[in-house]
């Protein structure tokens, strides 16, 4: 295996290299569970999730059947108590008062873990009694807030970027955030809600995203510059859409970035621009004086038909 590219539904079809592989000790399950503390927008609180059908994937179990799926609210300041975390371990049918003891022990100790070391998702599935009747969390998928990296450096220490992709790396160096499609249509976007929007129009008018590229609200020149740096980096993308709504993140600074960007690295997709918000008219006077082929847009709509032309006729 060592060497080998893995590939997985979670690698997507180019896979990755395995460079470890971790060994265990064989304990058969007589039963699989599933457990995971999560922060529940609704509540505002943490939230203990479980179910007696572990082992598989739990969204299909939620939607099939919604009624095996145990959510329990956390309250903050005290915690999971032993008495909240035993009455989840008797729902979820365990062989004996042993088990559902330990069962709550190590539901306690995994809410500590989440709270403690930042965690946005601790996942065990399956948590599992094994035939000789211990309670074990046998895989587990963790989650931990980036914005907490400062005081989680033992966590994020054990970050392994060679399971990572390269240019999402260097994308979250320069606080943007992006991920790689299949599309042909390179997408700049400010804000990860307008950026998925962007993606739906571009589909429903016949087009295919290249990526999901968020700026931020605080990218300049230089950020822009490596945000067309990395959109090029795919030989597969046939037009550039950037599609701006100025709030914090002013049109004009994008329009003076999309310049400098399109003249350094000698543009030459098609480029499709649509701005709205904090100084667009100044954004569109730059553009317009500029050597930049490119015809600004007011409309989302046909902004994204003139991107997606645009693709068609450069593949």
């Amino acid at each position: 295996m060592l060497g080998s590219k893995l590939i997985t539904k979670q690698t997507g079809k180019a896979g990755r290299i395995c460079n470890a592989v971790m060994l265990a000790e064989a304990r058969p399950p007589a039963h699989e569970y599933y457990v995971a503390l999560l922060n529940d927008r609704t509540t505002q609180l943490p939230v203990l999730v479980a179910s007696n059908q572990g082992g598989m994937n739990i969204e299909e179990v939620a939607k099939e059947t919604p009624d095996a799926i145990i959510t329990t609210p956390i309250d903050f300041e005290k915690g999971l108590d032993k008495k909240t975390a035993l009455d989840v371990a008797k729902k979820l049918g365990f062989s004996s008062e042993k088990q559902e003891d330990q069962a709550a022990d190590t539901f306690i100790k995994l809410y500590q873990l989440f709270r403690e070391k930042d965690a946005t998702q601790v996942e065990i599935n399956p948590l599992a009694e094994s035939k000789d009747g211990a309670v074990l969390c046998m895989d587990a998928k963790l989650g931990f807030d980036d914005n907490a990296d400062f005081r989680q450096q033992d966590v994020f220490k054990l970050r392994d970027p060679s399971q990572e992709d390269p240019d999402e790396i260097e994308a979250g160096r320069v606080g943007m955030n992006f991920i790689k499609l299949d599309g042909n249509i390179g997408c700049l976007v400010n804000g990860a809600g307008l950026a998925m929007a962007t993606m739906d129009v571009l589909a429903t008018h016949g087009g295919s995203p290249a990526n999901f590229l968020d700026v931020g609200g605080s990218a300049n020149a230089a950020a822009i510059k490596k945000a067309f740096e990395l959109l090029l980096g795919s030989k597969d993308v046939r037009a550039i859409f950037v599609n701006i709504f100025g709030g914090i993140l002013k049109c004009d600074l994008i329009a003076e970035g999309i310049v400098v960007a399109a003249s350094e690295l000698n543009l030459k997709v098609p480029l499709v621009v649509r701005l709205q918000g904090t100084n667009v008219e100044r954004a569109r006077e730059i553009l317009a004086k500029s050597n930049v082929d490119v015809k600004p847009y007011e409309g989302l709509d046909e902004a994204a038909k003139e991107a997606v032309l645009r693709a068609k006729q450069g593949a």
